[in-house]
């Protein structure tokens, strides 16, 4: 993670200085699914030892994992999620459902994010205005630091 952003003012150049790299974006992913281990990020992402200790270290400081001891009373830790991390949920399933839509061929198969309780596929995220209208990206425009 670097000292300042590309553009200081914007949101999404700070998200990205913190969570913009392919490893640290798997790991969250791999913690909204379950994985709390060392061993388990390393076996389930085949990454280099180093590298997924740099990542994981950078995200219990960025405050998006905590470290537990392990359940069970075991000697290992356990990273975990927390709020901040858990607000990380819209971005990986919009990755994900971008992925689903533009990064397979047509009928291949893939993983499908699904509603625990029900079973069913979660629904495409989308934006709405306060009457419940759905805003597209260009009915969207950014405000500028400084600009009325």
């Amino acid at each position: 993670m670097s000292a300042q952003p590309a553009d200081p003012t914007c949101p999404v150049a700070r998200t990205v200085d913190i969570v913009g790299d392919k490893w640290s974006l798997l790991i969250i992913r791999d913690a909204f699914d379950g994985i709390r281990r060392f061993n388990q990020f390393q076996r389930d992402l085949g990454i280099a030892r180093n590298i997924l200790a740099a990542r994981l270290r950078d995200l219990v400081h960025a405050g998006i994992l905590r470290v537990e001891n392990a359940t069970g009373g075991s000697a290992y830790q356990e990273y975990v999620l927390t709020d901040k991390g858990e607000d990380l949920f819209d971005l990986i399933v919009s990755l994900r459902q971008w992925g689903q839509a533009h990064a397979f061929a047509p009928g291949e198969p893939h993983s499908v994010l699904i509603d625990a309780t029900t079973g069913e596929p979660v629904p495409r995220l989308s934006y709405t205005t306060p009457d419940g209208g759905r805003i597209q990206a260009r009915q969207a425009r950014v405000r500028k630091v400084g600009e009325p």
